[in-house]
């Protein structure tokens, strides 16, 4: 083993071709804290992304891909271990084991739980016969590389990674590889911390602006920030790409390209309608490799795992709650139902719970007392946040737009999606939707008896529980 300086992660010299019974290299790229909607091949043209929609016209497009939770620690939980947040104990955004994080990468020193909530920093504690799927990787032959985020409210195991970085220097290995590069200047924190740079989008030129939202200035100098953190993000995927040609790596390799949720503003990220949990996402496949180039199949974070697993020919673990998607053990069923959930958001607890069918989404909400708009801190330094409590505190937002403030939400919600794919018309109330209010209802009550929820449980106790107080 040696060290080689890259641009972007570890590329190994063998092509992820078959030659020589080779396993397939597999490339994440994470698009951090972004929805579907605005990518120009789900229909937004505000920007042009022309690396990024390069690889996509190479590949298979997905409409349905959705993270479990709106936020970043559970739904990388969710993505690493295959497995439901909330049947693993890793369902409340973060549990703060901050000594590994520190170690493996610095991620700050936030303190929510200890002074707002009592609640000392702990890691759930996975059972004994749950491997990451990057751990099996490896066991396989694999070299496993990740680059920047490593929060999955959990210690993972130090079979996980080959090697952990935040600069580009790593270890090469005469191996296939997994590697996952997270994109950060798309975060949330990129929505202040770049607020004043110069913009690289006319907010005057924006011709969607999403309906949760008023068509003022400040709304427009959000987007277009986001726009412009786009373009950024762009040209460094841009970077990959040449790099992968001139390595005679592009056409022979998997490169999956998401979100770890939806997008970074105020009723995206942290909240559990369609913006905050539906993805872009797309495989670019290797040269040769036949798949379908459009699809509207449910798919969920809980399937990466298998899929990774399956492309590499690994036979898919029983403990695994996902199914496989792409490669040899690739699942052909199709889901009926998608579930996504809610619980603890840095110091504001709350809990809720989701599930949605080809057309209908029911919402339960197990703390009405608690707004959608829950008091973030950390959400508090965005422009846009500010803007919005303040029109809402002087009655300046329409009802549609206020909706995200109401106290109290309503114990049950339920959206017409073809209708109605922002969700600002709440059906639950109205008689003649009760049959599908009913039935889904009922999908979702078996959902939680199946995964033995861990949410029902206070987080006082569920640490209790874990730490062995």
């Amino acid at each position: 083993m040696r060290k080689v300086l890259i641009i972007f992660f570890a590329f190994i010299t063998l092509s992820c071709a078959d030659k020589n019974n080779t396993k397939p290299n597999i490339v994440w790229l994470v698009a951090e804290d972004q929805s579907q909607y605005f990518f120009p091949f789900y229909g937004d043209n505000s920007v042009s992304l022309p690396n990024i929609s390069e690889l996509m016209e190479n590949g298979t497009l997905y409409h349905d891909m959705n993270s479990i939770y709106p936020v970043c620690a559970p739904a990388r939980s969710a993505i690493i271990t295959g497995m439901y947040p909330n049947s693993i104990g890793t369902h409340n955004m973060r549990t703060m084991a901050y000594s590994y994080y520190k170690k493996n990468g610095n991620f700050g020193e936030r303190n929510e739980n200890e002074k707002v909530l009592g609640i000392p920093r702990y890691s759930s504690k996975l059972a004994e016969s749950i491997k990451t799927f990057p751990s099996i990787l490896r066991e396989n032959g694999y070299f496993t590389y990740n680059k920047d985020k490593g929060d999955y409210n959990f210690i993972i195991s130090d079979s996980t990674w080959s090697e952990y970085g935040t600069n580009e220097k790593i270890t090469k290995a005469d191996s296939p590889i997994f590697a996952v590069y997270n994109y950060n200047v798309t975060h949330e924190s990129s929505m202040w911390q770049r607020d004043k740079e110069p913009l690289m989008v006319d907010p005057k030129d924006l011709k969607i602006i999403p309906p949760i939202f008023p068509d003022d200035s400040i709304v427009r100098h959000s987007l277009a920030v986001n726009y412009s953190n786009l373009i950024e993000m762009d040209r460094q995927v841009g970077k990959l790409v040449n790099q992968l040609k001139q390595e005679d790596l592009y056409e022979d390799s998997y490169i999956f390209f998401y979100s770890d949720h939806g997008g970074p503003f105020p009723r995206h990220k942290r909240a559990i309608y369609e913006t905050g949990t539906k993805v872009p996402f797309f495989v670019k496949l290797p040269k040769g490799k036949k798949e379908k180039i459009d699809t509207n199949e449910f798919l969920s974070f809980i399937d990466l795992a298998p899929t990774v697993l399956s492309i590499a020919g690994i036979e898919v673990p029983s403990f695994l709650q996902g199914k496989a998607f792409l490669g040899k053990y690739k699942d052909e069923s199709k889901r009926e139902y998608l579930f996504t959930a809610s619980d603890r958001f840095d110091e504001n607890p709350d809990r809720i719970r989701a599930v949605r069918d080809d057309k209908f989404k029911y919402i339960r909400n197990y703390f009405p007392e608690n707004s959608h708009a829950l008091n973030v801190a950390y959400r508090r330094q965005m422009v846009l946040m500010r803007h919005l409590t303040s029109l809402h505190l002087q009655g300046k937002l329409s009802k549609e737009h206020d909706l995200w403030f109401r106290v109290p939400k309503l114990r049950e919600e339920l959206y017409d999606l073809e209708n109605d794919p922002f969700e600002l018309n709440n059906l639950s109330e109205k008689p003649e939707y009760s049959n599908q209010l009913n039935n889904l209802s009922k999908v979702l009550d078996n959902w939680i008896k199946e995964i033995d929820d861990l949410g029902r449980i206070p987080e006082k106790e569920l640490y209790k529980m874990i730490s062995g107080d």
